[in-house]
């Protein structure tokens, strides 16, 4: 208060001369320097405190706009230095505004008793009648929503985390709500309960309601015309624009919402695009994309998942409601028109195409096809790992990472060979040879899960799981041996040895944070033990599993690499790293060959039709060529030659060092 003085006799009359009006002129508290030359036509009612108008806003076209407040109905309202307020329609009540902030015809802005402002805010995800509740905040995390909606069978775990939220929740709320400094809010609606942070732009809103706008200066916020959004909160860095409708949705950091895209009770995390389609009570993961106006993603989880036009999924079969959900691992895609019936789980980085109604699980069988044939789903493992587009979808991701907030909520691992997709391939492995085994190796069709699985498909399927597993296995082996000199094989056995017991076991996938199931139990029984009773530190145990992934990677790899090449901990020599790298190099050459001839289908001439308007196959070439350029210049094509002669000498090198022992 001591910031503020009361308006003087002089400063009052100036006031009402410029047609303002108070119902009680000593309520109104203003800034030391105040002065009303700046305020006409406005009306004040309750406790009002004003700053400083003395600087200008520039706005777009060159037009100049002084500080100050105009043609408005403030009640109950704090407003900071150098604001511009003009043309409400109706009133602005119960808010506080940042400095240097610019509002202009708008309808209403008003905080209606004490709200949460979308914290605490359940979203019915996954099964649109209730049961897998995730309650929204403003720290809310992929991965404590993945514990919260599918660990339902530890109630004790689920009820100390709502009580954590709720403490949260209740700690945010407020009778009053807040719009940040340097915001712009023009040509809005209704705003009710909505608190703005830093830097937001909010322009031709329609509703926003109940929720939270979590803008900062270094991760600004867009909300654009037509968008109406209730019980509701927005991360940093998101843009949600032209039409977007979201009911009871939680939009994570960097995602991008337009087009008329439609939501209810769905959760998008970080760096989501999400156009023209539609989505109900999904999980959608970071890096889950839609484009499409006739897409619809129905109570699915996803990740890394790009979702083609036309694709749907049905979460009931008319018998007890939506009850069906169900998941698509990390990077599957779906093609044009796909369909699946939930419930059904498709493993990780497969392809689905066409329509699917006998609820697949391929879970263990990843880098798949999933075929539909004459009603028949054909599956053909581990053949996405020579394609082209899946080395791309990986680097691509994060080089398409628009985070920019230094806080970042989603803890995301890029890595397309892990211990989850290992452990995996080698399950797939184990269970392509055992039905050649029980099935006999001639059989021409072999059935898995509800889908088919050729002979020569299941065969192949095996070469490149073994494939993929060698190569993870050497790139961990030369990592840890990395630029050392070794005098004997006893010193290569004591850098061998894993610097931690955590990572033994099974690995989980939990929405991006790729982690040893060991280390989210732990953090499950700490929150239920209570131990961990903020959302604060919770995000620190996440954030501390990723920074040490590769401790954790190595120890995992270290025991696989024993089973796998039958080897004896106490008894390894430099002969068998050597045998190791050389099974490396060979799959690393492998797979990028096969990369590089399905790249090369991209430029036949089959590729090329469609190119050259009217002329010959000549001219064909030469426009083929000056739209998509040559084969052998080609960026990604260059990147692949280039990668297995780095790989080569890379084992070389590790070789080399080691000669004198072998």
């Amino acid at each position: 208060m001591s910031d503020y003085r009361q308006l003087t006799a002089a400063e009052i009359d100036c006031l009402q001369r410029q047609n303002c009006t108070a119902d009680d002129w000593s309520n109104i508290r203003v800034a030391e320097r105040f002065s009303p030359e700046y305020i006409h036509h406005v009306r004040f009612s309750g406790p009002i405190r004003l700053g400083v108008f003395e600087k200008d806003f520039q706005l777009c076209g060159g037009v100049s706009r002084h500080s100050g407040i105009s043609y408005a109905n403030l009640h109950h309202v704090e407003v900071g230095d150098n604001c511009c307020i003009e043309h409400i329609k109706n009133y602005i009540a119960n808010y506080r505004i940042g400095e240097c902030t610019f509002i202009d015809n708008v309808d209403i802005i008003l905080t209606d008793g004490k709200s949460c402002f979308g914290n605490g805010v359940e979203v019915s995800v996954l099964n649109e009648t209730g049961g897998r509740e995730v309650m929204i905040h403003d720290c809310l995390s992929a991965h404590q929503a993945y514990i919260m909606a599918l660990y339902r069978h530890r109630p004790q775990l689920i009820g100390a985390m709502r009580r954590i939220i709720e403490a949260y929740a209740e700690a945010n709320a407020s009778d009053v709500g807040t719009i940040g400094s340097h915001v712009s809010i023009v040509n809005a609606g209704y705003i009710k309960n909505v608190r703005v942070g830093d830097r937001c732009q909010i322009e031709g809103a329609g509703r926003l309601k109940n929720g939270s706008i979590n803008s900062n200066e270094a991760a600004p916020v867009h909300v654009g015309y037509g968008v109406v959004c209730d019980d509701f909160i927005i991360s940093s860095g998101s843009h949600v624009e032209d039409g977007t409708t979201l009911t009871r949705c939680f939009v994570g950091q960097a995602c991008h919402l337009g087009h008329n895209y439609s939501a209810s009770d769905s959760l998008f995390f970080s760096n989501c695009q999400e156009e023209n389609g539609e989505a109900c009570a999904i999980f959608a993961g970071p890096f889950t994309v839609t484009h499409h106006k006739s897409t619809l993603l129905i109570a699915g989880m996803f990740s890394f998942m790009n979702a083609g036009s036309g694709s749907n999924q049905s979460n009931h079969m008319y018998k007890l409601g939506p009850i069906h959900q169900g998941a698509l691992e990390r990077g599957a895609k779906t093609t044009s028109d796909s369909y699946l019936l939930w419930p059904a789980r498709i493993g990780a980085f497969s392809l689905v195409m066409g329509r699917h109604v006998n609820h697949p699980d391929t879970s263990d069988l990843p880098f798949s096809y999933l075929i539909e044939q004459k009603n028949t789903t054909y599956l053909v493992p581990g053949v996405n790992l020579r394609s082209v587009g899946t080395i791309r979808d990986a680097q691509k991701w994060p080089k398409r990472d628009k985070r920019t907030d230094p806080h970042r909520l989603d803890q995301i691992n890029y890595n397309l060979l892990s211990p989850y997709t290992i452990q995996k391939m080698m399950k797939g492995r184990a269970i392509l040879q055992e039905l050649a085994r029980v099935s006999g190796e001639t059989s021409e069709l072999y059935s898995y899960q509800s889908a088919k699985i050729k002979n020569s498909a299941l065969n192949k399927g095996i070469r490149f799981y073994e494939t993929a597993i060698h190569k993870f296995l050497g790139n961990s082996v030369i990592k840890r041996l990395e630029a050392l000199q070794f005098a004997d094989d006893a010193a290569i056995r004591a850098r061998l040895q894993p610097d931690t017991p955590i990572g033994e076991g099974e690995w989980v996938d939990i929405s991006g944070l790729i982690a040893p199931k060991s280390e989210i139990e732990r953090l499950m029984d700490d929150i239920e033990r209570g131990q961990l009773t903020t959302v604060d530190q919770i995000h620190d145990r996440f954030a501390e599993m990723h920074a040490n992934y590769y401790t954790y990677e190595w120890t995992w790899a270290y025991g696989k690499m024993l089973e796998f090449y039958g080897l004896q901990a106490e008894a390894i020599t430099a002969k068998d790293i050597a045998g190791i790298v050389r099974r490396w190099q060979e799959a690393v050459v492998g797979l990028d060959k096969m990369v590089y001839e399905d790249a090369k289908k991209e430029f036949s001439l089959t590729s090329m039709t469609g190119f050259g308007a009217d002329g010959s196959r000549k001219e064909q070439r030469l426009d083929f060529e000056q739209v998509r350029g040559d084969f052998e210049s080609n960026p990604f094509v260059t990147a692949v030659l280039q990668h297995i002669e780095v790989k080569t000498a890379l084992g070389n090198e590790l070789i080399d060092r080691l000669g004198h022992l072998l």
